[in-house]
């Protein structure tokens, strides 16, 4: 259980770090790039090799899920005990697309270590942190001496997060009766860095939009007409610059309605980290910080509802003038989502306050893409605790809290199978993912090993979905 020696794990992992590090390897060798089409062959390679890489794990069930896209791959091994919770495991085998021309120092598919550092498509995101849960569940069968997890592990891999998981919400509701579980783990995330191990306790919701004006028929001559008809694209330029108020606040009525708001711990707990706002700006390649009054940039970045513009457009382009009122224009529009929000209603509200600020004259439509719900698990969860002991154990110091501020397939999980939704990954910023030369350090990989070997039998122990 929660005893498991740590002596007797690290040994194991002594033991067989190298024959692990090579499977791993030969699996960032199959270019799984979701995204391409040429690739497809590729992606199922990908599964089929996991699905027979966890059989020789010791998974007595693993399978290939069949999709309308590319597969994912389902692993299951009971532990025997009626009375022990089910957690199921999620990641990603699918990959980026990557080119040496793309300013790749090695081959992205021909994996390099060097410097403690394996470099590859898929290092990081998110084979290495799929893979590490295989060495991890072995040793901890051999540093209990178990035949089966002390949990009954589930494992779900999907082959299309890279691609927007198109097809991941239908195969979990056609499938939630086999993923059925307490808990779900998610390891496709990372840590603050290399020096302050974190645990992520919740991601944005997202919801975005196309916003399409039409005024004239055509465009018409700026002289004779202008100032005299209503122009889309000067709606369009009103719309984006009312997005907000005078203290950067959504001003779309109803927009906050429902926000968990955050608590004086978990503000305490963000201000701990070791924010370098300055560094942030760079890496943002921006150079001031902006946003909601009365919150941190980090707060704002993972804890606060947003909306943004993310393109604007209308009428003449090309060079020089061309006077006129254009026959239409185009507005981009996201809004990320946090805890309490709804994102139907967000886009109810948003089609409200469009119509309501737009003249007559003016038509327009909106298309929204869909939404993804926001997760959010607090501070004081059972089996969140049972994360971070696991993970204090395997890095020997306190770990901290952190959010993310993106979104993912998290919630699609969460919403269907009605369960709490944790984070486990040991990725640094640097890793780069999506980017040149993705990497990950295999010191910190090991300590990702780690931490599955002793949460087993930490959350067998401590928790069950009824505690």
């Amino acid at each position: 259980m929660s005893n498991t020696p740590d002596s007797a794990v690290r040994t194991y992992l002594d033991g067989h770090r190298a024959a692990f590090l090579d499977d791993l390897a030969e699996w960032l060798r199959i270019p799984s790039v979701s995204a391409d089409p040429g690739h497809a062959g590729d992606v199922r390679r990908s599964a089929e090799w996991l699905a027979a890489k966890l059989t020789d794990t010791g998974f007595p069930t693993a399978e290939i899920w069949e999709t309308a896209g590319a597969p994912a791959v389902f692993a299951e091994w009971p532990s025997g005990d009626p009375a022990a919770p089910t957690v199921l495991v999620y990641g990603h085998h699918d990959v980026q697309p990557a080119d040496r021309e793309d300013g790749w120092h090695t081959g992205p598919f021909d994996p390099v270590v060097k410097e403690g550092r394996l470099y590859a498509r898929g290092a990081a995101d998110d084979k290495g942190q799929v893979f590490f849960h295989t060495l991890g569940v072995r040793a901890h069968l051999a540093a209990t001496g178990r035949t089966a997890p002390a949990v009954n592990l589930k494992l779900l891999v999907e082959g299309e997060e890279e691609s927007g998981s198109p097809h991941f919400p239908d195969l979990i509701r056609a499938r939630a009766d086999r993923l059925a579980c307490d808990a779900v783990i998610v390891s496709d995330t990372g840590m603050w860095s290399e020096d302050t191990p974190t645990v992520c306790t919740g991601m944005r919701g997202l919801t975005d939009c196309q916003v399409d004006l039409y005024g004239p028929d055509q465009d018409i001559h700026s002289g004779s007409f202008g100032g005299a008809v209503p122009n889309p694209a000067a709606e369009a330029a009103r719309l984006a610059a009312a997005l907000h108020d005078d203290e950067r606040k959504v001003a779309v009525p109803g927009f906050y309605d429902g926000v968990v708001e955050l608590t004086d711990r978990e503000r305490e707990l963000f201000a701990e980290l070791p924010f370098d706002e300055e560094r942030w700006l760079r890496t943002a390649h921006s150079h001031a910080t902006a946003g909601e009054a009365g919150h941190t940039t980090l707060e704002r970045i993972w804890a606060r509802p947003t909306a943004e513009v993310n393109g604007i457009g209308g009428g003449y382009q090309g060079p020089g003038g061309k006077t006129i009122v254009p026959s239409k224009a185009q507005l981009k529009l996201s809004f990320r989502l946090v805890a309490g929000q709804d994102g139907e209603k967000i886009q109810q509200s948003v089609r409200e306050w469009v119509a309501a600020r737009l003249p007559a004259g003016i038509r327009h439509e909106i298309t929204f893409w869909g939404a993804t719900r926001p997760c959010l698990t607090p501070l004081d969860h059972p089996a969140l605790q049972s994360v971070v002991r696991a993970m204090e154990r395997a890095f020997g110091q306190r770990v901290r809290y952190t959010r993310e501020g993106g979104s993912g397939p998290a919630a699609d999980l969460q919403d269907v199978l009605g369960v709490p939704v944790l984070f486990l990954g040991i990725s640094v910023p640097s890793d780069g993912w999506h980017a040149p030369n993705e990497k990950v350090e295999l010191d910190l990989l090991m300590k990702g090993v780690e931490t599955a070997a002793y949460l087993w039998g930490d959350l067998a122990e401590n928790w069950t979905s009824h505690s």
